[in-house]
């Protein structure tokens, strides 16, 4: 009789140890919070935004690096001599670093040479190595062969964050955001707003929505040069365009294999300029600097409430504030970067403006 055993006890035992590690971190770390966005109480219907930028790294990134590790780990995949490699240059590399750190591993980040620095210092703060690309379309393929040439594991956030989350819950987002409205006048929301990276946030909250039994409809937000929209629109999944997405964290070239179209009920396209522009006028507000893709979540969610208020329905609505806008003074925040991308900021700050005053918006 024969025997093939490829169990080895040490790596075995390093991985047990790892996921505890990583278990623990989620543990020790408070959930997010869900902040109120001041509207009249009047208009009857509350708007309120779910905090993903006190995570440890700053970002909603953090809970997909968490749910990529595991995923890695648990599925064999991650073992005490990887090298992890992701194709980012923004928040999911600076997650996915803090969580290889974590554990003792190398981290590589693999990312367009165009990439500023204040991103790249952002990684290697959290321990990570930056494998600059020329050719921005050739990343993800850069990555491949990296991970292969170092014996790694390439995370592959745009095909696996679907299918890494739990999104039945144990404490997704989803689940949290339902459990902290429970106490507000309108528990139930009638909208969550959310934008596209690679798709695994739509399809955990309109997954946990359809599986509660739940009537909330999901909307996401694409900015301009993504595929999301288009595809979705046409019901044509290869559609792509060529272009990366100015705000950063959503819109893809094309349509990742994470993105659930079905599970979305509305797709709203926002211009960069709205987008910013939400941004700058919703830090005024609220006191604090958000970042573009939280501006992106707002201009949908303004339109939504403006739709409700002249319908003569009352409910509530949630989007995410994604991350914090320290991370962009020198981009979103610069009028300097804004003229030369060619954005004009202002007829949108005026339909902001003019919808905080009193929650209409153009037709």
């Amino acid at each position: 009789m024969e025997h093939l055993d490829r169990c080895n006890d040490a790596d075995r035992a390093w991985v047990i140890e790892a996921i505890a590690i990583v278990e623990a971190d989620a543990n020790r770390s408070a959930d997010t919070h869900l902040l109120p966005f001041p509207l009249p109480r009047a208009w009857g219907i509350d708007l309120y935004l779910k905090d993903e930028s006190v995570h440890p790294t700053g970002s909603l990134k953090h809970r997909l690096a968490r749910s990529l590790f595991l995923y890695g780990l648990c599925n064999g995949w991650i073992g005490p001599r990887s090298t992890i490699v992701e194709a980012s240059s923004g928040s999911t590399a600076v997650s996915e670093a803090y969580f290889a750190r974590m554990l003792g591993l190398p981290f590589v980040a693999v990312m367009p040479a165009t990439t500023s620095p204040e991103k790249i210092a952002l990684i290697e703060f959290q321990g990570g190595r930056c494998h600059l690309v020329e050719d921005p379309a050739r990343v993800v393929v850069e990555a491949r062969w990296l991970a292969e040439d170092l014996g790694g594991h390439y995370m592959d956030q745009f095909t696996y964050a679907e299918r890494a989350t739990d999104w039945r819950g144990n404490n997704n987002i989803a689940e949290s955001i339902y459990a902290q409205l429970a106490l507000e006048r309108h528990p139930v929301p009638d909208w969550i707003v959310v934008g596209a990276g690679t798709g695994g946030t739509s399809a955990t909250i309109g997954r946990y929505a359809r599986y509660r039994r739940l009537p909330t409809k999901l909307c996401v937000v694409d900015p301009e040069n993504s595929a999301y929209y288009l595809a979705w629109r046409d019901a044509d999944w290869s559609a792509t365009t060529g272009r990366g997405s100015r705000i950063e964290g959503i819109g893809r070239p094309g349509v990742e294999a994470s993105f659930q179209p079905a599970v979305v009920d509305r797709m709203i396209q926002v211009p960069d300029a709205a987008s910013l522009a939400t941004m700058r006028a919703a830090s005024e507000v609220l006191g604090r600097r958000l970042g573009g893709s939280t501006g992106t979540n707002l201009w949908g969610a303004f339109d939504l409430i403006a739709q409700m208020r002249a319908a003569g329905r009352t409910g509530s609505v949630v989007t995410l504030l994604c991350d914090g806008g320290e991370r962009y003074t020198d981009t979103y925040y610069s009028d300097e970067w804004v003229a030369a991308q060619g954005l004009e900021l202002a007829p949108y700050r005026s339909i902001v403006e003019r919808f905080l005053a009193t929650g209409t918006w153009p037709e």
